[in-house]
């Protein structure tokens, strides 16, 4: 609270509305139940407290020392978030706002017709700037859940055998995270032509000697997701395969190389763009080059070819360039990253090199 208070002065940000949103749970540790009773945590300078319904304040209480301006369904939230305004010194002329981008359109909506003069931005100068820099227990964290991705990853390509279904071995993965103290987060696994879809719907699709395998997996551990993509093959590797996967290394490679503090994001994406162009598969490169991962496994900075965002201590964001040949194979490879001293720290300790499965 006091850094988003230091910031909101560097910014000239009055008040700042969070709704129930991982921005909530980032700055208060609070994740109160969401439905379509309002909720949320106002900030001034000198104040902060939460707009809660009553049905919610005793369970919420557990998490949080804040004040609550709690409402029942008999009364609606309108008194309780005048009071919270109010409280808050939210009467100030030319007053700047800061919404939660995240939050339900009718909740901000209240803010909005309660505060009519009000100048109004989003959060990604204040509770967004500060949560793209991860502290040292945040990299912590992050470093703690990219390992068990690192097993579950193993575990994954240990299980993809011909014959197996892309189910089958997602559930393999999803087992190891909870035998290892996390949660599945997500599970592409991607047989034969299925890597050349992105974002592919895991399915009854059963894999067969000769096939590319690609997994894209997360978990989540101690409030942190993990991501990465690696790459394999049934017994030997389809054509093509091999020089499209060295490709990726080297654009993989340029990309931590180039990731230092004080570099635009969009050279980040742009070293690792030149590559597969060079390469002649400029074409196939259908996304960006990376997100960032936090409480979030999408969240700022985003690796962009127009993203003038500046890299900084702390930054913590995926390098995932990808070339995706319809109906033969897709590949990509997937680290992230953290900005620390002056480059980009791994977080992953696995090889990045093509699995081989035995046929």
């Amino acid at each position: 609270m006091a850094r988003l208070r230091e910031r909101m002065a560097e910014t000239g940000t009055d008040l700042v509305v969070v709704g129930p949103s991982s921005h909530m749970v980032w700055l208060a540790g609070l994740s109160p139940h969401g439905d379509e009773r309002p909720v949320m945590l106002i900030v001034s300078q000198h104040h902060a407290g939460v707009l809660m319904p009553s049905l919610n304040a005793d369970s919420s209480r557990q998490h949080t020392d804040l004040p609550f301006f709690p409402w029942t369904d008999g009364d609606g939230p309108n008194e309780a978030l005048a009071a919270l305004l109010k409280a808050s010194g939210a009467d100030k002329p030319g007053l700047r706002l800061a919404l939660d981008e995240t939050m339900r359109a009718d909740f901000a909506l209240l803010i909005i017709d309660a505060l009519p003069g009000a100048k109004r931005t989003f959060l990604q100068d204040t509770v967004g700037y500060l949560r793209a820099h991860k502290d040292a227990q945040e990299y912590e964290a992050l470093k703690a859940s990219a390992l068990i991705n690192d097993g579950a990853m193993r575990a994954g390509f240990a299980a993809a055998k011909p014959g197996v279904s892309e189910l089958e071995v997602a559930a393999v993965i999803r087992d190891y995270y909870k035998a290892h103290g996390a949660q599945p987060e997500f599970t592409l696994v991607c047989f034969g032509e299925n890597g050349a879809f992105p974002h592919h719907h895991t399915g009854e699709r059963r894999l067969a000697a000769g096939e590319a395998v690609l997994l894209d997996i997360g978990g989540r551990a101690n409030g942190y997701p993990s991501d990465m993509t690696r790459v394999g093959f049934a017994g030997k590797a389809p054509q093509g395969f091999e020089e499209v996967h060295a490709v990726l290394e080297r654009a993989v490679q340029a990309a931590i190389e180039t990731a230092k503090p004080g570099v635009p994001a969009k050279l980040v994406d742009k070293a690792a763009r030149d590559i597969i162009t060079e390469a002649g598969y400029g074409d196939y490169f259908l996304h960006r080059t990376g997100h960032g991962l936090g409480i979030d496994v999408h969240e700022p900075p985003y690796i962009t070819a127009t993203s003038e965002t500046i890299l900084e201590e702390g930054h913590v964001f995926s390098i995932e360039p990808g070339i995706y040949l319809k109906d033969r194979f897709g590949i990509r490879l997937e680290e992230i990253v953290i900005v620390r001293g002056n480059r980009a720290e791994v977080l992953s300790e696995l090889p990045r090199r093509a699995v081989g499965v035995p046929a």
